[in-house]
């Protein structure tokens, strides 16, 4: 099946930029970004940012506008039968418009990755014809998804708070 992301999360003063590969099912049921109850993307936000555990999507959203942090996917479109990026057929991948994007958000210095599909796809597929590109940090870190198993959600909830609140890993 045919799947689409949704369009970016950002203001034009955003400096960091979360990048995924695709939103899976929930997500795309929901017309949210990481919607899926089991994905700990949100609650991390929310546990790094201090909000409240109930704060409704456009509440964190905004939160995560005020913390100058952009939120997008690498693809704009692919073919998956699933939710897992192993499923993700490559001839049929597109990907967003990022030199408009970062031509529009031009204080983006990092980005960071969720999981290691979103970064291959970005380094393989986007990176190549900017012309600027080693003005970015960049880091991949383990995947939000309940579907990453090999490491605890513990380890990975310390790994994204300090990636969120930029501190660099030892």
């Amino acid at each position: 099946m045919i799947v689409r992301s949704f369009p970016p999360l950002a203001r034009s003063d955003a400096r960091l930029l979360i990048l995924g590969s695709m939103p899976g099912k929930a997500s795309l049921a929901a017309n949210q970004y990481y919607a899926h109850p089991r994905n700990l993307f949100w609650p991390i936000v929310i546990e790094t940012f201090s909000a409240p555990a109930g704060a409704s999507y456009e509440n964190r959203l905004e939160l995560l506008r005020t913390h100058g942090i952009a939120l997008w996917d690498v693809l704009q479109q692919c073919y998956r039968k699933t939710s897992l990026d192993a499923d993700i057929t490559a001839d049929s991948v597109v990907v967003n418009d990022f030199r408009r994007f970062f031509a529009e958000h031009p204080h983006i210095r990092r980005i960071l990755f969720n999981g290691a599909k979103a970064e291959q796809l970005f380094r393989r597929l986007v990176l190549p014809p900017l012309s600027d590109a080693e003005k970015f940090e960049m880091m991949r870190l383990p995947s939000t998804s309940p579907a990453n198993a090999g490491i605890t959600g513990e380890t990975r909830k310390k790994q994204w708070r300090n990636a969120l609140m930029g501190v660099t890993p030892d």
